[in-house]
């Protein structure tokens, strides 16, 4: 429900108090895609500081992953039970804390539990943030700006903080570690007076303790053997069991959330064929931009031989053009509906992909690497906010905590699972011997590139089938989702 006291004005015109709300979800968003880009071009200083393996920096990385995609389902549902608002708070307060013992520490162990934790508290930031923007923007114009913004400013503090971490690494990399702890605590003393007061649900039918634990094992379990199964080897023994583990747990959580009176995730909400093409799609953009973008920079880096600063240089055009579209995604939207726009943005994907297939060792970046930073970014611009938009839509206000967990959670896997498979392809086609050749590790990348191109042209097969015409459909750009009730009623046709 819209709070009266930031409510729009009658000529649609936002009041301060509804843009600070705005600004203040907006710092967490920003602080999330901020701390997953800042930290990895600080890893060789922090394995030479506190003499950590190789395995081991990779669980600076991967701890992070493991806490938020682990719970994002959990944090999702707490906030719709609790409320969104003391969940937001508290959890942007345990950010804060994290990032300030991440960047004071002297030991690898507790470096990766503070990241862990961060992981974790951003798990309950992300979908509580989300739901308290579909709570308080009406559905419609309103709510389609306000994502639009917010979604931006997840692009801008990616690009941000590859730009920050290569100028403050050269000085320390407990500075990249430090940095969000201020800007948490600046937007926790500013939620505590602007955020809407929200109440706990209190027509629940009560905790649903058992799906918690096993929504919460299943994606741990999952996100573990995903990130771990490059280096275990994804035909062992292991990786298979924990496979296996998987499955059965899923199965088991399905049984239980179907016999629940008060589910973590209401199964209903997936009859709708405009919410599954919202998840998967979500999963297929995400994934295949991080294998991009882990691609790219290695070629950069590793070839090339940019610096961590030139190589962030090179991805800020895509950032950029995100930045700049932030306002006007909205009343696309509004003109267009969002099946369209995600459609167009994967082919512009799939394009900027295919486009950057054509790199060789003396590249010209104004032909080949700046035109593949501008089509992802255009493409980025159009398909974050709509798939955010298209999963929030027509979703009651009791569920949306539940939905954005969901929609996170399809993020969160879709990179893992993607990161690794293509990490495994590469893998596979490494050269031989101890000092190949600069072109055959070139050649061992492109396969990885395919398996890009190729994820992003399933997201795009997938969003098409969303656009074919039906007899029974009414003209106009409307869908007819499940209505999130407890009966499960279908609701009405509703605007993508």
């Amino acid at each position: 429900m819209t709070s009266p006291l930031i409510s729009p004005t009658s000529e649609g015109r936002w009041t301060p108090r509804l843009w600070g709300t705005l600004l203040v979800l907006c710092a967490a968003m920003f602080l999330d895609a901020l701390d997953v880009s800042m930290v990895g071009v600080a890893l060789p200083s922090i394995g030479a500081d506190l003499g950590l393996s190789t395995s081991a920096l990779q669980w600076i990385v991967s701890g992070y992953i493991l806490g938020y995609g682990g719970l994002l389902l959990l944090g999702g549902r707490a906030a719709d039970l609790l409320g969104r608002r003391q969940v937001f708070l508290v959890a942007l307060g345990v950010f804060a804390l994290a990032s300030l013992l991440g960047g004071l520490v002297d030991s690898g162990p507790l470096l990766i539990a503070s990241r862990f934790i961060k992981g974790l508290s951003a798990a309950f930031t992300a979908p509580a943030g989300l739901s308290i923007i579909t709570t308080t923007f009406p559905e419609g114009p309103l709510r389609n700006r306000a994502l639009s913004i917010y979604t931006t400013c997840a692009a801008t503090g990616f690009s941000m903080g590859l730009v920050l971490s290569g100028l403050l690494t050269e000085a320390s990399w407990r500075l990249t570690m430090l940095l969000p702890a201020p800007i948490a605590l600046i937007a926790l003393v500013a939620g505590l007076k602007l955020l809407p007061r929200s109440e706990p649900e209190k027509d629940h039918n009560g905790y649903d303790v058992p799906g918690a634990v096993l929504g919460t094992a299943s994606m741990l379990l999952l996100v573990f053997t995903v990130v771990q199964a490059p280096e275990a080897g994804w035909a062992s023994a292991r990786t298979l069991l924990s496979f296996l583990a998987v499955a059965a747990l899923l199965t088991v959580f399905v049984l239980v959330e179907r016999r629940s009176a008060g589910p973590l995730i209401r199964l209903g909400v997936l009859r709708s064929g405009s919410q599954i093409r919202a998840q998967l799609g979500a999963m297929a953009f995400f994934g295949s931009y991080v294998g991009f973008q882990f691609l790219a920079t290695l070629y950069m880096q590793s070839l090339l031989g940019w610096s961590a600063l030139h190589t962030a240089l090179a991805f800020l055009p895509a950032g950029a053009l995100v930045a700049v579209s932030s306002t006007k995604v909205g009343a696309i939207v509004d003109r267009f509906g969002t099946q369209r726009l995600i459609a167009g943005g994967f082919a512009l994907m799939v394009l900027g992909y295919a486009l950057f297939l054509r790199v060789d060792l003396d590249p010209v970046y104004a032909a080949v690497i700046l035109p593949s930073m501008l089509l992802i970014g255009a493409a980025c611009a159009l398909v974050f906010p709509s798939l955010n938009i298209q999963a929030t839509n027509g979703v009651d206000d009791h569920e949306q905590g539940m939905v954005s967990g969901l929609l996170n959670t399809s993020v969160q896997v879709g990179g893992a699972i993607f990161l690794a498979v293509v990490t495994a392809v590469v893998t596979a086609n490494s050269p031989e011997g101890p000092t190949p050749s600069p072109q055959a590790v070139l050649d061992s990348y492109r396969p990885g590139l395919v398996v890009v191109t190729l994820v992003a042209l399933v997201g795009l097969l997938i969003t098409l089938t969303g656009l074919r015409p039906r007899r029974d459909r009414p003209s106009g750009p409307s869908v007819v989702v499940a209505k999130s009730t407890p009966k499960e009623a279908e609701r009405v046709a509703v605007r993508d």
